[in-house]
Formats: structure tokens, C-alpha cells, sequence
């Protein structure tokens, strides 16, 4: 195990019942590194093993709460070993498609389906941009709080990808708007998101964090044991919708679409790195 000091990627704080759990690359709107989502799993499992915590809070600091997966920033780390919460083997020495396959059915795939399964409430505190990953770490909480200047956006068609790894779009939005959320890769406002039911509370961006932790005490009054079991039965009823086979086979699309880029462009993600898709997500916005 390496002694050097890894750099804070997750926040972690208790107060009154309530974990904080915050995202901490803010220089780069909260982009997701594999370091990140170690940390960000390791202060979850804090959260779920200590009994004075009741709710969990996971948000980001600074002007978003997450741009999504991290393709191109400085620290960006595929390269390097990493911790796996589930039993698929090391994709360090592995070639083709497989590398890309193992890393991502437990970095993406695997996590997120390990917190969406965590037995207390998890609220997510959006504010900004919640983009592709982003909207990953959204949908694995119980409820999503946001703030009025907030959007939700998988642009990820300019990578010919099928949506992110997490694929929960149908199921959290009607059939017709996930396929335009798709499709067209649109900012979708958090009020048109509300009216959808995707985001269940909007406040001012001022005010979000206060207005959070007023929620997320009045869930903290429950029974723990009543919460985890309620958490279970949605998280079965949604298994009998077919969430979990819908979600296996689009990922499964979505690594063909990865080999398909590399065998044509010689990269994953069809060329388009962070700033190219910044670029174009401001350009689709009207902002540049």
C-alpha cells in the first residue's frame, strides 16, 4: 500500500444525525476520478456503520455538483490501481474491450449499485450542473433537493454513447422525455425536472443547504430499521419493474459503443475530451 498522502476528493462531517458527505474537486466542477469514488465509498460506508447517523446528505462544493465522470482533468487516474468493492479481477493488465469492461462494472456500474442499496435515506443536494456521472450520484439517493439555478444533462450521444453506465433514465423520467434527455442532450432545468418528479424540492441556491438539512432532520425522526425497510421494498418493487436487467443490457451496449469508438477512432470516447464537451455543452446552452 502506497504511504503518499491522497489528495481530499470527499469531505465527511456529522451533525445532528445528518452525514454530510461532499464532493471536493470544486477547480473542476466536482468531476468524478476513481480516487474520488473510492473516498466517496468509504465515507458512505462511515455514514451506514455509525448509529448516530440517520440521514446521509451527499452534495458538492462550489458553483456544481458534479460534471460527471472525469475524462480529462489533470488527475484524471484509470491508470492507476485502485480498491474494488466487488469481486471482478484487476483491468491494469488486461487489452480490448475487457480492460475498459471490468474497470467500469465495478468503478461505475458496481458502486452505484452498492449505494443505491445503502439502508438509510440519502438525499442528494444538487446546485449547477449535474451532468452524466452526475446524474449517477442523483439517482442512487432516495431524494434529490435542488436548487433553482441547477440542470440535469447526459450529453453523452456526441461520445455514441447509450447514456451513462447507470442507466436509470426510463425509469426516472416518462419514456418520451428520457429519450429527448438522450436524443438531444439538452440541459433539462430543475424545474421542468420537478414537474417530472425527478427532483422533489427547489429552493434558491442560497438558502439549499439550510433547507436540506430542515428535510433531512424531520426524516432523521423516523425508525432506522422502519427507513432500511422502506428503502428495500422500493428498491424491490423497482427489481420487479425490471431496473436491474434493463440497466445489465444497456451496459452492455454501452461497452460495445466503447470498442466500436476505439476500433474507429482510436479512443474510448470517440476523441471528445472535457473541454470539447464544456465547449459543446455551452455552445447547445447559447452561452458561447
Amino acid at each position: 500500500m502506497s504511504e503518499e498522502v491522497q489528495p481530499e476528493y470527499v469531505t465527511y462531517r456529522v451533525e445532528d444525525g445528518i452525514a454530510w458527505v461532499m464532493l471536493n474537486r470544486p477547480q473542476y466542477s466536482n468531476a468524478q476520478n476513481y480516487r474520488l469514488l473510492g473516498q466517496l465509498d468509504d465515507a458512505f460506508k462511515h455514514a451506514v456503520e455509525d448509529d448516530e447517523v440517520k440521514v446521509i446528505v451527499l452534495g458538492g462544493e462550489g458553483k456544481h455538483f458534479s460534471a460527471g465522470h472525469d475524462i480529462g482533468t489533470p488527475e484524471k487516474d484509470s491508470h492507476m490501481p485502485r480498491f474494488r468493492t466487488t469481486l471482478w479481477w484487476d483491468h491494469l493488465n488486461k487489452g480490448g474491450a475487457e480492460r475498459q469492461y471490468v474497470l467500469e462494472q465495478d468503478g461505475y456500474l458496481g458502486l452505484c449499485r452498492r449505494w443505491q442499496e445503502i439502508p438509510k435515506p440519502m438525499i442528494a443536494m444538487v446546485q449547477g450542473a449535474c451532468i452524466a456521472g452526475g446524474l449517477m450520484l442523483a439517482w442512487v439517493c432516495d431524494l434529490i433537493v435542488a436548487s433553482e439555478d441547477a440542470f440535469f444533462q447526459d450529453p453523452v450521444q456526441r461520445m455514441a454513447q447509450p447514456g451513462v453506465e447507470y442507466f436509470a433514465h426510463a425509469f426516472e423520467l416518462p419514456p418520451r422525455v428520457a429519450r429527448e434527455l438522450l436524443l438531444l442532450g439538452r440541459r433539462m432545468p430543475a424545474q421542468r425536472a420537478y414537474q417530472f418528479g425527478m427532483v422533489n424540492e427547489i429552493f434558491p441556491r442560497e438558502t439549499l443547504r439550510e433547507e436540506v438539512a430542515k428535510i433531512a432532520a424531520e426524516i432523521a425522526q423516523h425508525d432506522r430499521f422502519g427507513m432500511a425497510l422502506t428503502k428495500q421494498a422500493f428498491n424491490f418493487v423497482e427489481d420487479l419493474r425490471g431496473k436491474r436487467q434493463a440497466m445489465d443490457g444497456v451496459f452492455h451496449m454501452h461497452h460495445l459503443a466503447h470498442a466500436h469508438n476505439q476500433l474507429m477512432t482510436g479512443n474510448l470516447v470517440g476523441g471528445l475530451d472535457a473541454k470539447a464537451m464544456a465547449t459543446a455543452n455551452k455552445k447547445q446552452a447559447g452561452e458561447g
